[in-house]
């Protein structure tokens, strides 16, 4: 590999950790960060789902790019996608039960996001195995880390606990300390995520309008 390659793979990887950041930049995915970051848990588990599926999604659609008929590569990439989503279900029901509940029928939804669609149509339709799975990886774990974020707000802030354990010491909320019930409201989502963005546009010039 040259090194030309190998600075080229490492932005596929990284630029979308912030720089090219399918939630906060592409504004995709909004609808699962409404759903699931009520909590801290189930939005890392949905992070880690999605990174999972896109990961080898992209490379099972890059290694069959050039045998799938132009007029029907939607549908397959749909078949790809969804039958990946029924292991990692099945696997969630068998070794997390517990959240698989609380992710009810979002993990099914996978399916229908849009990061997993594009990424399969603008990447990995035109490039091979490799950079398609490091693709995969940097925009599945630039999805985890927006939800990871605005999950660790709502649940601290609107319930005072973190992984389901106690944060907010007893003796503040007998001092009159209460909790932020808006936090787990779906707008408080859309705020926070308003508030990433302005940070990081604030440091990153390039991303602002004239």
């Amino acid at each position: 590999m040259t090194m030309a390659e190998k600075m080229k793979n490492s932005m596929v990887f990284f630029n979308p950790f912030a720089k090219d950041n399918p939630v906060v930049v592409q504004i995709l995915g909004i609808c699962s960060v409404l759903a699931v970051t009520t909590k801290l848990e189930p939005a890392v588990v949905m992070g880690l789902s999605v990174i999972v599926v896109l990961a080898f999604s992209n490379v099972i659609i890059s290694l069959l790019r050039n045998t799938i008929p132009t007029n029907i590569r939607i549908i397959v990439q749909l078949v790809v996608v969804a039958g990946l989503v029924v292991v990692v279900n099945e696997m969630l029901k068998a070794f997390a039960y517990d959240v698989s509940k609380q992710l009810s029928v979002f993990i099914g939804l996978i399916i229908t996001n849009c990061i997993l669609m594009g990424r399969l149509e603008a990447f990995a339709m035109s490039n091979r195995p490799w950079p398609a799975f490091l693709d995969g990886i940097g925009n599945g774990i630039g999805y985890s880390i927006i939800l990871i974020i605005v999950g660790f707000f709502r649940e601290l802030l609107g319930n005072g606990t973190l992984w389901g354990a106690r944060i907010v010491p007893e003796s503040w909320y007998e001092a009159g300390y209460v909790n932020n019930g808006m936090m787990i409201l779906p707008p408080m989502a859309l705020i926070l995520v308003a508030c990433i963005i302005w940070v990081q546009r604030s440091y990153n010039k390039e991303l602002q309008e004239p």
